[in-house]
């Protein structure tokens, strides 16, 4: 890809960002709030917020890069013509949303058939965004703009771990997150989007979950890349597509978590 064609990506990602910002702060924190539920079995929910700024962002594309193709978690896939598709989440943890807490965030990723080349995570109220992919990392905000660098490597029990649900998908998937859990220094939850964030900016060692869509990890797999780490699924596979994802600051203590992980069929 030439350079011309990543700064046009570049540029056309923070544009995109830029628009969803302020939709979903509009109904951030609002009395008037209301969140659907996508499942009849579960509580699966979306809101107002979560189509308008997909819609938006939608709009934007259609404008700017109008070749792409783009698959949204709200209103699926729209094919393209250039090879390139660009995956929107406009608000990963919409349970954290619709809670009040700022661990949400707008995840904005483009792409070809091998996994994501760019992404950022937005976190619009804290007014941080994560940046990375074309051999730059880096995160704007509050206290300006910082390169992004994952964790060097430690000990397994020196480890900080981030998901986002105690309950991780089947049983069998719940024993072998808890296996490596007991191995860790510190675990914490309910941490969204803005758990990878914290990955790729050096706070934490590692980031486990499961059942997740192409939508929710294609732009944590490229923030964390291009600032050093690692994200593969539980058997240590691409996993741009969903599914389990196993997120490491560094080799070792990927292949650390990893051997934990395979042990548990």
């Amino acid at each position: 890809m030439d350079q011309a064609t990543q700064a046009d990506l570049i540029r056309v990602a923070h544009l995109l960002a830029d628009t969803a910002r302020p939709v979903t702060l509009a109904h951030f924190r609002t009395a008037a709030l209301v969140a659907d539920t996508k499942a009849l079995s579960h509580f699966d929910p979306v809101t107002i917020a979560d189509r308008a700024a997909e819609q938006a962002m939608r709009d934007v594309l259609a404008r700017e890069r109008p070749y792409d193709g783009i698959f949204g978690e709200e209103y699926g896939q729209t094919p393209g013509t250039s090879g390139l598709t660009w995956v929107l989440d406009p608000i990963d943890g919409t349970r954290g949303y619709i809670s009040g807490t700022p661990t949400w965030g707008v995840l904005i990723a483009v792409g070809d058939a091998d996994g994501p080349v760019y992404g950022i995570i937005d976190q619009p109220y804290i007014g941080e965004r994560f940046a990375g992919g074309f051999g730059q990392a880096d995160v704007t905000g509050p206290m300006g703009t910082a390169p992004l660098a994952t964790r060097a490597p430690r000990g397994l029990d020196q480890a900080i771990l981030l998901s986002t649900f105690p309950e991780i998908g089947t049983p069998a998937q719940m024993a072998a997150f808890q296996a490596v859990s007991r191995q860790v220094r510190l675990t914490r939850y309910g941490m969204d989007c803005y758990g990878y964030a914290l990955l790729a900016a050096g706070q934490v060692d590692l980031v486990i979950e499961a059942g997740l869509n192409a939508y929710d990890v294609q732009a944590p797999i490229a923030v964390i890349e291009a600032a050093g780490g690692i994200v593969t699924d539980w058997c240590g596979a691409p996993v741009h597509a969903g599914g389990q994802v196993l997120a490491a600051a560094n080799a070792d203590i990927h292949a650390a978590a990893l051997k934990i992980l395979r042990s548990h069929p």
